[in-house]
């Protein structure tokens, strides 16, 4: 299958591509700089037959508020509508966990209901529902894959298990601001392999991607912590802050149904992590 890629350089993009050429699929590029001004000849001849998008703002800190998520989601309009006016017959687009409203039970495509609130979020809505209306009218399937917690190899220094990690590393001490709060944590590989299931199967409709496991933050520094014989510099501090998502876990069925599983547990993902840093 040949897949075009937006992001393909980012650090879900980059995992997705070195995946998706290792199982004998043909893989081409775009740059997040220009999604505003594709490169439309190149891709008319290239022919994709699938397209996973992936590009968007994700710097930690930064992201969530973003004025131009307004700007990525325009562009994400115009180009998915343009790939599949060239014939693309699948394509796969980035949405993310938090366009669910706050729950305390597993988070479920269709069932759960939506409350997306940070530009981020709501941004990346716009997306899903402008594609959505045309998928009935065009001749390719829209998947709208909601990404949870990816963490790993390759990920923004800034993310909280990088953080952690190189904090025990330099021997600083690290305080949980939020240390029961439960998230869905898959490492980038597994996102990778989930992702490219969705491609093959040519799957139409929102998809949950994550581990299907929720795990407490308190648990990442402790995991951390023991691979780096640093435990007496984790501390949970006497009140704990407020967090509007205190439990975000994904409902896997639908991406299970495609015959995926993850491969890396988070103790696994966690020492690889620390390999890397090291």
């Amino acid at each position: 299958m040949k897949i075009y890629v937006t992001g393909e350089s980012g650090f879900i993009g980059s995992a997705f591509c070195r995946l998706a050429g290792k199982r004998g699929h043909v893989v081409r590029g775009l740059a997040p700089a220009r999604l505003e001004n594709p490169p439309w000849e190149e891709i008319k001849q290239f022919a994709p037959d699938a397209c996973v998008h992936t590009a968007w703002i994700a710097t930690p800190g930064q992201y969530l508020t973003a004025e131009s998520n307004r700007d990525y989601a325009e562009w994400s309009i115009a180009f998915l509508r343009q790939m599949s006016a060239l014939g693309t017959r699948h394509l796969v687009a980035l949405g993310t966990c938090i366009e669910y409203a706050p729950s305390s039970a597993p988070l479920r495509e269709g069932a759960s209901p939506l409350g997306p609130t940070s530009p981020y979020a709501v941004s990346k809505d716009r997306v899903r529902q402008a594609m959505e209306a045309d998928a009935g009218e065009g001749n390719c399937t829209f998947a709208w894959a909601r990404i949870f917690y990816p963490y790993g190899v390759g990920e923004h220094p800034r993310r909280l298990s990088s953080i952690i990690a190189k904090s025990l590393m330099e021997d600083r001490e690290v305080v949980l601001n939020t240390p029961a709060s439960v998230k869905d944590y898959i490492y980038i590989d597994d996102v990778a392999s989930a992702l490219l299931a969705i491609a093959e199967a040519g799957y139409n409709g929102p998809v949950n991607v994550g581990s299907g496991t929720g795990t407490e933050v308190r648990a990442i520094a402790a995991t951390l912590a023991q691979l780096l014989g640093r435990s007496h510099l984790v501390r949970e501090p006497d009140v704990a802050s407020p967090d509007e998502y205190p439990f975000v876990v994904a409902d896997t069925s639908v991406l299970r149904g495609l015959g995926w599983r993850p491969d890396v547990s988070l103790r696994d993902g966690l020492q690889k992590l620390v390999e890397a840093l090291s």
